[in-house]
């Protein structure tokens, strides 16, 4: 198996690949109960070589740790929730038209056996019948609708007209 300690190709292929220069930075946050505790942490570990085993790749780093005031758990990832909040929404728009392309794709595969099935029924109808395919034409159905019937010109009679003499005597100045 790739990778495992005791195999040499492993250890040569990652030599070749560029291996591990060592020179990539990390970062992380410890949030502490109380504030006295972070604030001795921060000041006992700054500056010191972070150690464990003397073959590990960190031994001879050292830590770099700052306190930060005022500034809470939740301020430091809200901008990863925030990223994995949109993430989220649009894989779920993603899904839900995903769903309604599928649905629609078997709607019309149902419709189109459906079809399929009418068809064989009635070919086996005609033979049934004793008619060849080509004797029985397909029957085209044609729908009539009533139509309703236009707004008679009689009701713009119906309403009252003015005189001809009311008009000139409003517009000539009612002088007459």
């Amino acid at each position: 198996m790739r990778g495992e300690k005791g195999d040499p190709t492993a250890q040569v292929q990652r030599k070749q690949a560029g291996g591990f220069r060592g020179k990539e930075f990390s970062e992380g946050w410890v949030e502490f109960t109380k504030k006295s505790v972070a604030k001795r942490v921060a000041n006992m570990l700054n500056g010191e070589q972070i150690g464990g085993k003397r073959r590990s790749s960190f031994y001879y780093d050292i830590w770099n740790i700052k306190y930060l005031s005022k500034f809470k758990w939740d301020d430091l990832i809200s901008e990863i929730a925030e990223k994995s909040r949109v993430r989220e929404q649009k894989l779920s728009l993603e899904i839900s038209a995903a769903k309604r392309e599928r649905d629609f794709y078997m709607s019309k595969v149902e419709e189109s056996c459906a079809l399929k099935h009418m068809q064989e029924r009635r070919k086996k109808k005609q033979k049934a019948e004793g008619l060849e395919s080509g004797d029985m034409p397909e029957t085209k159905v044609i729908r009539q609708f009533p139509q309703n019937r236009p707004v008679a010109d009689g009701s713009v009679q119906s309403k009252p007209r003015l005189s001809k003499d009311i008009l000139s005597g409003v517009f000539s100045g009612g002088s007459q």
